[in-house]
């Protein structure tokens, strides 16, 4: 495994702030200009990246890359195509369990789910159907089908996916309206921690992830929708749908 450097070399970071840079709406919580630390003459951007700009929301802690810089569909898609999704790698399994396992301990036999942006190799909804459940594949790229979003679900799964959203508080709003009341919606992501580490993580580098949440961030957004949450281990939240 590699260890990344604490800090990031001089020539990563640029501590200028970029020219006719416009503050922008935070795209997780709509805070309509998301408030800086008190330290900062201005508003300014968290960090710069060699040339990709990315902005801290102080409402809700969530850091995400500029809105005009956002990669493109195609781009999106070619990323994609270059991961390991098999169905039947029991590693990959391992790694879902982390979320599979606490939503598995708290969905009704027989339950209905949808798996949200499930990629070309849908490996969850696999096992979430292995443990008696019916599961719905939905993904703008590789499983692009409508029908699926008219209806309602008692579970929702999205593992790996909310870094990717570029719309992150429309998406939720849309998860909110396809999840049934007292319904679960599992989401999976690796949580942000320290700023000091962030140009060099290894999950920022990632061209598609444009929005990196907090433990805190998810608990907050939940929150804002009256919503429980639940975060059974690291990197991992299930939010409870009010009931009723």
């Amino acid at each position: 495994m590699t260890v990344l450097p604490k800090k990031p070399p001089a020539d990563q970071v640029d501590s200028t702030v970029p020219a006719a840079l416009v503050v922008p709406a935070c795209p997780v919580c709509r805070a309509p200009e998301p408030r800086f630390p008190p330290s900062l003459p201005s508003p300014r951007p968290l960090l710069t990246i060699r040339g990709r700009v990315y902005w801290r929301c102080e409402v809700c802690q969530a850091s995400f890359l500029d809105p005009g810089q956002l990669p493109t569909a195609a781009v999106e898609q070619h990323h994609y195509r270059q991961h390991q999704n098999d169905p039947a790698d029991s590693r990959y399994r391992r790694f879902l369990a982390k979320l599979a396992e606490p939503l598995l301990a708290r969905l009704p036999p027989g339950a209905h789910g949808l798996d949200y942006g499930c990629g070309p190799g849908p490996a969850l909804a696999a096992m979430l159907g292995e443990a008696g459940h019916r599961v719905a594949l939905y993904d703008p790229l590789f499983r692009p089908d409508q029908d699926v979003l008219r209806d309602t679900y008692d579970f929702i799964t999205c593992s790996e996916v909310i870094e990717h959203f570029h719309d992150p508080a429309g998406e939720f709003d849309r998860l909110a309206e396809l999840l049934r009341p007292g319904g679960w919606l599992g989401l999976m992501t690796c949580f942000q921690t320290d700023d000091h580490r962030f140009a060099t993580w290894h999950y920022r580098q990632d061209p598609t992830h444009v929005v990196f949440y907090r433990e805190a961030t998810l608990r907050f957004i939940a929150r804002q929708r009256g919503w429980a949450c639940e975060i059974p281990c690291k990197d991992v939240a299930l939010w409870h749908k009010t009931p009723g």
